[in-house]
């Protein structure tokens, strides 16, 4: 069976870290490039990182950059998105996917399979 589980999500207060997991199974998981979205209430999906096949290529949104962390672990089947000083505006259901590309994906039709999402709240 196909899955992608996303979690690690949780209330955290300004300027906190939380660590994101994307677990993956029933596929290769070295044949996908793998990205993180979030969606805000009210609020279009939108793209926060992504990683290539390789790990050798990766992907901010300009919102994130130098705050959060994508990385992938092939070993076990993982990716994480280390997010640091969080902010308010980063509150949003948090969702991994695939995308059958070589290089890096950036929107979400590239993706053909995503996971249930985990929340994250930042908030004192």
């Amino acid at each position: 069976e196909v899955q992608l589980q996303a979690y690690g999500g949780g209330l955290v207060q300004p300027g906190g870290s939380l660590r994101l997991s994307c677990a993956a199974s029933g596929f290769t998981f070295d044949d996908y490039a793998i990205g993180w979205f979030r969606q805000a209430p009210g609020k279009e999906r939108a793209g926060v990182a992504s990683i290539s096949r390789s790990g050798g290529t990766t992907y901010y949104a300009d919102s994130v950059k130098g705050r959060f962390t994508i990385s992938r672990d092939s070993a076990k089947n993982t990716v994480y998105l280390q997010m640091n000083s969080l902010k308010p505006e980063d509150t949003a259901v948090y969702y991994c996917a695939t995308a059958p590309v070589t290089g890096i994906a950036t929107m979400p039709y590239e993706y053909d399979r995503w996971g249930h999402g985990t929340l994250v709240t930042v908030s004192s």
